[in-house]
């Protein structure tokens, strides 16, 4: 063998090997970002110092926990209302007998409430109580729009039945009447509805399931009950999540949620169903610039328009005005009424 070619075998090696090792560096460049192993805590370390029960933490600031009200569902406000008259007190236990299989009348909730023997609250009748009062209701309007006439007409033949089966007289308010109250409500509903959303993209590597679930869950964020969805819960049980993070469902269904690339999340926040003590907006835009510093993402609009901090400002100074005007219709944010009508 010459030098010659001993010298280009030696050459083309080289370059093959340039090759593989460039093809190397660019699979471990563009491989999704995992998450880092969870180390255990060591024995003698300092225990991390809790926050008050009473108030939750997000980043580094304190929140006071919101009231939880208690109101009757009715509400003239929001609902039409029905009084039934009884001759005699009924029992709870006739009451739910009677009730109509199916609690919505279209895309209306549908309510029976009763004051029992003694009391003067309002509520949903219960066994073993009597009645000495009760009421119909349907609700005027919701995010699937206005009580219109055919709906109205199914809530007074569906109260009707109810009390026939019962012996009960309903009183119904003026139907035109009751049309034109639920779409001016559902009027200024829409005028003040307010769904914010942040995407977060990849400016580089993309990521994985994994990795965005341990990068948002050092925020406080939980896994949801939806695939692809984790959310930071309401500090009281039953009241809706104060922020919500999704991205591809079917990444999150992965056998193996390391092997999933994903280049975008998108964090939400439902205005009118949280209540404004939570500071919710707040703690979205401080959660889209934690995740987008640790992981390398750019924050934008639903259009893909970059937000820049003082965009987010903008928008934060609307809302105090949204939460104003909420305010002074009686329909505050994370209110029982706000959330029954921005459903």
């Amino acid at each position: 063998m010459s030098q010659l070619q001993l010298g280009l075998i030696i050459t083309g090696a080289l370059v093959l090997l340039g090759v593989l090792v460039q093809n190397i560096w660019l699979a471990r460049k563009n491989r999704p970002r995992q998450a880092e192993p969870v180390q255990s805590r060591q024995d003698g370390a300092a225990d991390a110092i809790d926050p008050p029960l009473d108030s939750p933490v997000f980043g580094d600031s304190i929140f006071a926990l919101p009231i939880p009200e208690k109101k009757p569902t009715l509400d003239t406000l929001i609902d039409v209302i029905a009084p039934i008259a009884l001759e005699v007190p009924v029992s709870g236990d006739a009451v739910l007998a009677a009730m109509p299989p199916t609690r919505r009348v279209g895309s209306k909730p549908f309510t029976i409430e009763g004051q029992a023997e003694g009391h003067l609250r309002w509520e949903f009748p219960l066994v073993g109580q009597r009645y000495v009062q009760l009421q119909a209701g349907i609700q005027l309007a919701n995010r699937s729009g206005a009580l219109y006439d055919i709906e109205f007409s199914e809530f007074v033949m569906k109260t009707q039945n109810f009390c026939d089966a019962i012996g009960g007289t309903p009183d119904f308010p003026e139907m035109r009447q009751e049309v034109s109250r639920a779409r001016e409500l559902d009027q200024f509903a829409g005028d003040h509805d307010a769904q914010l959303s942040f995407v977060l993209r990849a400016r580089r590597a993309a990521w994985s399931h994994s990795y965005i679930q341990q990068m948002a869950a050092k925020l406080g964020f939980v896994p949801g009950s939806i695939a692809g969805r984790m959310v930071v819960p309401a500090d009281i049980q039953g009241l809706p999540p104060v922020l919500s993070l999704s991205f591809d469902a079917q990444a999150a269904l992965d056998e193996d949620p390391t092997q999933s690339a994903l280049r975008e999340v998108t964090l939400s926040l439902d205005v009118p169903q949280v209540d404004r003590g939570e500071r919710a907006f707040e703690r979205m835009r401080d959660a889209a610039l934690a995740l987008a510093r640790e992981m390398d993402g750019l924050i934008t609009d639903d259009n893909g328009v970059a937000l820049p901090p003082e965009a987010m400002d903008v928008i934060g100074s609307e809302l105090t005005h949204l939460y104003d005007t909420l305010a002074r219709r009686e329909l505050a944010a994370g209110s029982v009424l706000a959330r029954r009508l921005f459903s």
